[in-house]
Parts: C-alpha cells; sequence; structure tokens
C-alpha cells in the first residue's frame, strides 16, 4: 500500500518530492507544476523516468506506469524507449531502414546502395539501432564514431552523414524537433591532419607515352583506356558505352542522365583520335551485346579492375580517374581555353548564368576545339604515323 492518498496528492502545494514508495514520486516545481517520476536503480545506475502530468495521470495510474516500468526495467529493457514504440515513434534501426527504403530506387550507384545500409548495420545498429530516433543525440552518435574515426576515418565520415540523414528524416517526419549536434560532437573527437582526397593522377607530360604503351597492344581494355584518356571520361561512363549512344557520324557520343553521376545528359564531342577508337571498336561489336566495350561475360562490360589492372602493369601510380585531373591540369596549364569549358567537358557543373551564357552561343562547338587540341597532344602525328597499322 502506498503512502500517498488521492487527497493527499490534492493537498499537496509546497515545492518537493512526496515518496509513495517503490521508487515513485510526486513531484511539485517551484512553480507549482505537479508530475510523477519513478526512481529506478539497477546496477548501480540510478534513474528518474517521468510518468506524466499529475493533472492528467492519477494516483493508480502513476502506480501502474511505476509497476510496468520496474518490470521492463527488470527485463533488460528501456522503459522510455518502449513508451515510444507504443506511441508509434521508430527506433534509429527502424528509421533507418525506412530511409534506405524510400531512397533506394533513386541511388543510381549500385556500390553505394549496398553500402549505405552495410555500413550503419555495421557500425550504428549495434550501438544505437534500439533508441528511439526521438531520443538519439550527439552523445550516442559519438559512441559510434569514436572507434573508427581515427583509423577509418572516411568510414566514420560516412557513416556520421547517415546517421545525420536518418534524423533529418525523422525531422521531417515529425518524430523530432531538432538535428544533432554535429558541430560540437566533431569538437568532441581527436583532431585528426586534414588532407584531401585525390585520385592519383598521371602527370600529364606523361599522358602521351602512356597513350603509347597502350596503343602499342591489342586488347579491349587498352582499346577502352584510350578512349576514356581521349575523351576525359570516367571509367564507368566509358565502360558501359552502348552502341546507340555513339553517332559515327557527327562524331558525338551521347551519354544518357541515367548514367552520369550528376543525373544530366552528357554530349562528348569525339576529335578524330577518340572517333578511331570507336571505329576500331567495331571489330570487336558482338550481337549478343550492345555494348561498345564488352566483357568476357555475355552482356556484362569491361570490369574497372580490367582498367585499373592495365595501370599496375604498367608500373604508373596512378588511377583511370585519375586522367580526368590529368586533362584538367593540362587545360589549366598548356592551354587558353578558359576554365569553365574544361569543366563543362568533364560534365561538372558550373554557374548556372556561366553555363547559360554559353548555351546562348556554340558551346559544343567550343568543346569540340577543346578535344581536338587534347587529342593532339595525346596522339601527336608523328606518333600515329610511326604505329604499325594494326595497333589501337
Amino acid at each position: 500500500m502506498g503512502r500517498l492518498s488521492a487527497t493527499a496528492v490534492k493537498a499537496a502545494k509546497e515545492p518537493g518530492r512526496y515518496g509513495d514508495g517503490d521508487g515513485l514520486y510526486l513531484v511539485i516545481s517551484s512553480k507549482g507544476g505537479k508530475s510523477w517520476v519513478c526512481r529506478i536503480q539497477k546496477n548501480g545506475r540510478r534513474r528518474d523516468i517521468g510518468l506524466g502530468s499529475a493533472k492528467t495521470v492519477s494516483l493508480v495510474l502513476a502506480r501502474q506506469r511505476a509497476g510496468k516500468a520496474r518490470m521492463q526495467v527488470e527485463a533488460g529493457l528501456d522503459p522510455i524507449a518502449e513508451r515510444r514504440k507504443e506511441a508509434g515513434i521508430p527506433t534509429f534501426r527502424e528509421a533507418a531502414l525506412k530511409v534506405y527504403a524510400e531512397n533506394e530506387a533513386t541511388w543510381k550507384n549500385r556500390k553505394h546502395r549496398g553500402q549505405w545500409l552495410a555500413t550503419l548495420e555495421s557500425y550504428a545498429f549495434p550501438v544505437i539501432g534500439d533508441i528511439s530516433i526521438a531520443d538519439l543525440d550527439g552523445h550516442h552518435v559519438r559512441e559510434v564514431i569514436a572507434p573508427i574515426w581515427l583509423p577509418k576515418q572516411e568510414t566514420a565520415r560516412r557513416v556520421r552523414q547517415r546517421i545525420s540523414a536518418v534524423v533529418d528524416w525523422s525531422i521531417g517526419k515529425g518524430y523530432r524537433n531538432l538535428p544533432l549536434p554535429v558541430a560540437a560532437m566533431d569538437k568532441s573527437l581527436p583532431k585528426v591532419k586534414s588532407k584531401s582526397v585525390h585520385h592519383a593522377a598521371l602527370p600529364y607530360v606523361e599522358v602521351p607515352a602512356f597513350v603509347a604503351y597502350l596503343r602499342s597492344g591489342n586488347s579491349l581494355g587498352r582499346l577502352a583506356f584510350v578512349g576514356l584518356i581521349l575523351t576525359a571520361a570516367r571509367s564507368g561512363e566509358i565502360r558501359c558505352a552502348t552502341w546507340d549512344e555513339v553517332d559515327l557520324d557527327n562524331a558525338l557520343w551521347t551519354i544518357p542522365a541515367t548514367r552520369m553521376k550528376a543525373g544530366r545528359e552528357h554530349v562528348v564531342p569525339l576529335s578524330q583520335p577518340a572517333l578511331d577508337i570507336f571505329i576500331r571498336a567495331h571489330k570487336y561489336r558482338e550481337l549478343r551485346s550492345n555494348l561498345v566495350f564488352p566483357g568476357l561475360r555475355t552482356g556484362k562490360p569491361l570490369s574497372d579492375m580490367t582498367l585499373t589492372k592495365i595501370c599496375r602493369d604498367a608500373g604508373i601510380a596512378a588511377v583511370p580517374h585519375g586522367f580526368r585531373s590529368s586533362f584538367r591540369d593540362w587545360v589549366a596549364e598548356e592551354t587558353e581555353f578558359d576554365g569553365d569549358i574544361a569543366e563543362m567537358a568533364l560534365a561538372h557543373a558550373i554557374a548556372s548564368k556561366v553555363e547559360a551564357a554559353y548555351r546562348r552561343g556554340n558551346l559544343l562547338e567550343k568543346r569540340r576545339v577543346l578535344m581536338d587540341a587534347w587529342g593532339t597532344y595525346c596522339i601527336p602525328k608523328k606518333q600515329t604515323d610511326e604505329m604499325r597499322p594494326d595497333s589501337l
């Protein structure tokens, strides 16, 4: 039997705590507000759990809620988290799965789709998966990030970014009001030396010699690699090119928006050396595939590893994507071409006003002149004359 009565609860006015027994207290604030609190202690840890206002929660109901909370704690459950579940507020794990389900179809990169959920399953769910999304705070996220902050900084950054995305989604759904205190959380983590992450690139002065090396042998991988360099394309763009994208008569390669990183169609004017690559690729054309550079497996393109292995076999400290940087450096240091033209040749976004101005002019022709110059730089005429007829 509790020590309090309904009459005593109603009559109490002085600020303070009034114990009913078994950890249940009536708390009266300095302003006269009355609320119920259940104090629970387990494994040396004491915790006060709010049970509601005395205006709406009777003494009998407060005792029932206190008893339920004690049983949940004994069972290893979090009473507040359980209450959130009952109210329809998801845990972080449940919220993350919903965010993934809603966005999966919009993520074009298959690797990103797989990694997005996998990183949360590996690092976040074991620590914060069962915490209500409404209760998740900076110190919770820090517990996830801290162990991998120094040894796996890039992974830690991506996990933090994905946790923040789930929190932002929950704000939009009305499950919580505030975002994570990211700035404060970052300051609590050890400082690391900041360094720019770049794709290893070959100095542009060495590109012609590497192209000559590629053309000294016959393989579909080498042919695709030369095409990648001459068009300043990304690996996935050249490897997955299809014949319906290529207009040999007008020397144009139109990459659809669905295959572009920025989600916008990109038209590549083909220099004569680049056009020759696509013409020579006809010898590899197969009825079973519409791919310009088919891989060994039916219907599959060349693998990214095929191009990477070519770099390794050549003994150069560069990766396929790095040749875009080689192209950009060449434009900046060896030519008078406008930097914005080079950025558009790389399918990078530029200021909308600048882009609009170029589009009013003859943008494609400006880029064609640029790509012709790059093609001539990569494959000088004297080098072409020295190459054997059946070379790439």
